[in-house]
């Protein structure tokens, strides 16, 4: 409705864009306006539609839209809107999991705001709780057995839920129990006390700190005697675990009326081996993790940032398939992450989403910022002294046209004013005899800041090489022993070049090729200090927009079954999804979640969803991403998210059975997840 009455030149959505943009994180770029204009060439297309999701997407309210629409005098589009504001129920309390002492009482809160005669109404599992129709659930736990609770909100045929809580019952004497309660805060007691632990890099590390009090308690962990930023849940869990990890971790528990600290314990983290190994690692950035670097006697440079593009181009459509550059993607990323590197890694891009990854990746970049690396593992080929990576829907006989032009993304990087460029390109370099047109690049600015490591010489091949069921590029083979070293890259990459030297299956065939014009001693591993906070926070945000994971939920089903839907990050265009029955009633034989009704624009493979582990997905990196996922559960993977062009939905069939019966009954229950990951930003 509000399209129809917006859709227009005079009061219309670019107004509303105007009014909006007043407050600076909902004003819209240039571009972003002109996406949204042309959406009236498309045959159904709407420009306010556009505009709203874009106003979606940084979180703006309906209040703050009214607000606009107010300002604009607009009225039929204030009445439309202001029905969904202050009609509908929304529940400003959620009812909190708590875990308490057994024999004493618990009490669970839900609030609402909403039209006049809001009624409540409590349920424990199924079944409705007699006489709970306050906002208020007392509750005593006179046994220790857990039990979910949820509350119904609602004005006549209307309603809403809240979400469910969980209410776990424990003994004061369980042996999981804290050593000893703290007397002198009561009302708040913590149970479950963390406890020190030694891991090696790629573990990943949990910590458990439990309480009971009322109000019920809150969270937030501490590394070092500092916050650990997200970390305000009972468990702490940190994934495929590195150095940086290390260090003494404690919880500051508290309520509005009391506070508790943990006791400290410490965790210590071993280096891993640096041969050939993967380093495990899940997609994810880090900004602000300090590690020590080697300072020279002269001045130390430093970068305002660092940020990394990986690519890796496998399954080609109309050319050979290629095994390496998923295993060697992955390993960069984990090396770059420990070097404080942003990074976003993508697998098996076209045409047209390697240029739109190529101009986000620009979009982070700035004076003084480290902007390679771009790292790509593929299939390319060099004429005429440019080189040329081929996307996987390059035509049997490709030209430069069908591909992206290497040079021209320098030329974009240094109009930046990128403190160091760095093009680290595991391709061939064989002549394209199909391409006889020489590029018109125009000349590259002499700036003292380029590096250019190449796989092989001009003119010839680059090889993998299969070390059991995964395959490296000869290249990453012997890059990844020498990356986290103190060195200026071009000693880095001579050191790499000698070793590659000594390999018998390649001599002759193929070698590393360095070019270079950087003239400071600049180094993968030099500190970063960002000139402003401004400017950092909004690269933060842009970057961080493509690493984000739904977050994992419950669903509940009419037999009473509850089932956990989890998320994994393999790839920043790669998604791990997982189900996993956690509850059902005892006269419930058999049952299992699956995955059904994906969206067609990704790259689904049917044969490898829904599989009982994740070695039955394919994927080499399987070994490395289920280590943070539970057991029993049935894993999908969901592969080139770069494509959704909307928010991902999908359903979950629930299939059960009861005791005594032969036939299955099926319950569908349809989950939105937004646009996870790389989808976030739109590079359709």
């Amino acid at each position: 409705r509000l399209c129809e009455l917006l859709d227009n030149a005079g009061r219309g959505w670019r107004k509303l864009a105007e009014l909006a943009g007043v407050e600076k994180r909902f004003r819209c770029s240039v571009e972003e306006l002109e996406m949204c204009s042309l959406k009236v060439l498309e045959p159904r297309g709407s420009p306010t539609q556009c505009l709203l999701q874009l106003l979606a997407e940084r979180d703006c309210t309906l209040r703050y839209l009214l607000g606009c629409l107010e300002r604009m005098g607009h009225e039929q589009a204030c009445r439309v809107l202001s029905s969904a504001v202050q009609d509908g129920i929304r529940i400003t309390v959620q009812p909190e999991s708590q875990v308490v002492a057994e024999g004493s009482q618990v009490s669970l809160t839900c609030c609402a705001t909403g039209p006049p005669g809001l009624m409540y109404q409590w349920f424990c599992g199924r079944q409705e709780v007699p006489g709970a129709t306050s906002p208020e659930l007392v509750i005593d736990t006179a046994a220790p057995a857990g039990q979910w609770y949820i509350c119904r909100v609602n004005c006549g045929a209307t309603f809403t839920f809240s979400r469910w809580a969980h209410v776990q019952v424990e003994k004061s004497s369980s042996p999981n129990s804290a050593s000893g309660y703290c007397p002198s805060m009561a009302g708040l007691q913590i149970l479950r006390q963390p406890r020190p632990c030694r891991l090696a890099e790629g573990d990943t590390l949990a910590l458990e700190c439990r309480a009971i009090g009322n109000p019920p308690p809150q969270y937030q962990w501490f590394r070092n005697r500092r916050p650990v930023e997200g970390a305000q849940a009972p468990q702490l869990q940190v994934k495929l675990v590195t150095t940086a990890e290390r260090g003494s971790y404690s919880c500051h528990v508290f309520n509005l009326f009391h506070e508790v600290w943990s006791q400290e314990v410490d965790v210590e983290i071993g280096e891993g081996p640096r041969q050939t190994s993967v380093t495990p690692h899940l997609l994810s950035w880090r900004a602000g993790v300090s590690h020590s670097v080697t300072t020279p006697s002269s001045p130390v440079l430093a970068a305002t940032d660092k940020v990394a593009l990986l690519i890796g181009n496998m399954h080609y459509l109309h050319h050979k398939q290629l095994q390496a550059p998923i295993v060697d993607v992955h390993a960069l990323g984990a090396l770059l992450c420990q070097l404080d590197f942003k990074v976003v890694s993508l697998l098996d891009l076209c045409k047209a989403e390697m240029q739109m990854a190529v101009d986000e990746f620009l979009l982070l970049l700035d004076k003084g910022v480290y902007a390679g690396l771009l790292y790509y593992a593929g299939h390319g080929y060099e004429n005429f002294g440019n080189s040329f990576m081929v996307p996987i829907d390059a035509p049997s006989a490709y030209t430069s046209e069908h591909c992206l032009c290497v040079q021209r993304v320098l030329q974009e990087m240094q109009q930046r004013r990128t403190g160091l460029n760095i093009f680290l390109l595991d391709m061939c370099r064989k002549r394209n005899l199909n391409d006889d047109i020489i590029p018109q690049v125009g000349a590259l600015e002499v700036t003292a800041n380029i590096v250019f490591g190449y796989a092989t010489c001009a003119d010839a091949e680059a090889y993998e090489l299969s070390q059991g069921e995964l395959s490296n590029g000869i290249f990453v083979t012997f890059l990844k022993r020498w990356l986290l070293e103190d060195e200026k890259i071009t000693v880095l990459l001579d050191k790499v070049a000698e070793d590659m030297g000594t390999l018998e299956i390649t001599r002759g065939r193929q070698a590393l090729e360095l070019r270079s014009n950087l003239s400071e001693r600049r180094a993968l591993t030099d500190p970063i200090r960002p000139p402003g906070q401004d400017e950092s926070s909004a690269r933060n945000l842009q970057w961080a927009k493509a690493h984000v994971l739904p977050e994992s939920r419950h669903l509940c089903f009419d037999c009473g079954v509850t089932v956990q839907l989890g998320f994994a990050a393999e790839f920043s265009n790669i998604m791990i999804i997982y189900t996993r029955v956690v509850a059902a009633p005892k006269d419930i034989t058999k049952c299992e979640a699956r995955l059904t009704d994906i969206p067609e624009e990704l790259d689904v493979d049917l044969k490898c969803t829904n599989k009982e582990s994740p070695e039955e997905l394919g994927s080499p990196l399987a070994p490395v991403w289920s280590l943070g996922c539970p057991s029993c559960c049935l894993y999908s993977r969901i592969c080139g998210l770069q494509k959704l062009r909307q928010e991902l939905a999908f359903t979950v069939c629930l299939q059960y059975r009861y005791q005594g019966m032969d036939d299955f009954v099926e319950e569908r229950q349809r989950v939105n997840v937004g646009r996870p990951l790389i989808a976030k930003l739109n590079l359709q």
